[in-house]
């Protein structure tokens, strides 16, 4: 195996990103060239071998608990959030079939005439098959993240590990942007994670992840070539465990 090809760590892992990573320097919505560039890491560790799912949040276009703060009725709010992820997941899969990846979109919402609805069997035989996963409107259900979402599906896909895609390059004791003093953790415990707020997922998506025993690795989505980096062993991250 040469340098160029390395052997990665995982064989099938699930990444979730915040629909904000999509939005750029934009202050809404998306921003092709952005959505272009995490395709692109995407394939590269889809050239690996790695089978790849894949959870997009709905923030850069609506925020269910925004809504609902502003007076909407919380169950209508969070179904549009759900609708918005819809939206990511297509930019996504559109953006990876034009790099040559074989994409589909699987719904908790059916909507046959733009995705598949969910049936995990059907999933399997896709990641099987070598196609990118990309799970949208959440669990089909209100009152649940989308990080909670991600962390039901890679347990239903037999998924080894969560890479959890930010804007720092992993796990801090606070928050990096706003104090030079902040410390990063290489590791750290589900249980410490909850006690401290660390603020890697919510607290349902931690709890489910630790009954599980399933890892999540908290990396920075910004850094090129990092997704690929850490699934052949290098790079700059978090585990939690």
């Amino acid at each position: 195996m040469t340098d160029d090809l390395p052997i990665a760590k995982f064989s099938r892992v699930m990444l979730k990103i915040s629909g904000e990573a999509l939005m750029g320097d934009q202050g809404y919505g998306l921003h092709p060239p952005t959505v272009e560039r995490i395709a692109r890491e995407v394939k590269s560790v889809h050239d690996l071998g790695v089978e790849i799912c894949m959870v997009i949040g709905g923030g850069n276009v609506f925020r269910g608990l925004s809504g609902s703060a502003q007076g909407m009725e919380r169950t209508t709010a969070d179904y549009m959030g759900m609708l918005a992820t819809v939206m990511n997941a297509l930019a996504m899969q559109a953006a990876l079939e034009k790099l040559g990846v074989f994409t589909r979109v699987i719904s908790a919402i059916p909507m046959d005439q733009v995705c598949e609805p969910y049936i995990r069997r059907r999933a399997v035989r896709h990641l099987e098959k070598k196609r990118v996963c990309v799970f949208a409107a959440g669990t089909g259900n209100p009152y649940f993240t989308t990080d909670t979402a991600a962390t039901l599906r890679a347990n239903e896909m037999a998924c080894e590990a969560i890479f959890k895609g930010t804007k720092v390059d992993g796990v801090y004791d606070k928050d990096p942007m706003k104090h030079d003093d902040a410390k990063r953790y290489d590791t750290v415990t589900y249980d410490q994670v909850l006690a401290g707020h660390l603020g890697v997922m919510d607290a349902s998506a931690i709890a489910l992840a630790r009954d599980n025993n399933l890892p999540i690795i908290v990396f920075s989505l910004d850094e090129p070539g990092g997704f690929r980096g850490i699934l052949a062993g290098k790079g700059t991250y978090t585990t939690v465990n």
